[in-house]
């Protein structure tokens, strides 16, 4: 890891706006994707998380999925890239997020739902599920980005690029 890293996300909230760079990997396995979500949002992402300073986009990813599933990875190609503008907790963000190919190297659990090995603060805990790709579209689950199973399906075409404005700035 890089000399610069362990000083912290870059991710700042303040005075009611906020800033995030994030990186998520896609895991498949058996017509299904690896999804994370928390008790407090019943939406569903990809997993991975912010960027520490001084941290490559694979080695987020690789702290991440180690941190939150004990799962070394190999990180393999960039999918599309999000620019999202949102409103959560009285805050508005932006947030730019970088979505990998993510080949698992080690054993987690292949089915149903499981939770993180990471405690966070204040008790927001995060379970990973294993969801059926063909479910993405239902109108019963949010994910995040809502047009996932588009863009998996586009998966083999070139970087897509996603600007997201949920939320008037």
């Amino acid at each position: 890891m890089n000399s610069l890293s362990g000083r912290g996300d870059i991710s700042w909230a303040r005075k009611g706006a906020g800033f995030s760079y994030r990186v998520a990997g896609i895991v498949g396995h058996d017509g299904h994707v690896l999804l994370q979500n928390t008790e407090r949002d019943p939406g569903y992402a990809f997993p991975g998380g912010s960027a520490a300073f001084g941290e490559t986009n694979a080695e987020t990813l690789a702290r991440e999925f180690r941190e939150e599933l004990g799962a070394e990875i190999k990180v393999g190609a960039l999918q599309w890239v999000e620019e999202n503008f949102f409103h959560w907790n009285n805050t508005h963000y932006q947030q730019i997020c970088l979505t990998y190919a993510v080949e698992l190297i080690s054993e987690i659990p292949m089915e149903g739902r499981f939770r993180c090995l990471e405690t966070r603060t204040g008790g927001n805990q995060v379970w990973f599920t294993w969801m059926p790709i063909g479910r993405l579209r239902d109108r019963d689950i949010t994910v995040y980005p809502h047009d996932a199973a588009d863009l998996l399906a586009r998966r083999d075409q070139s970087v897509q690029h996603i600007v997201r404005r949920e939320s008037i700035l």
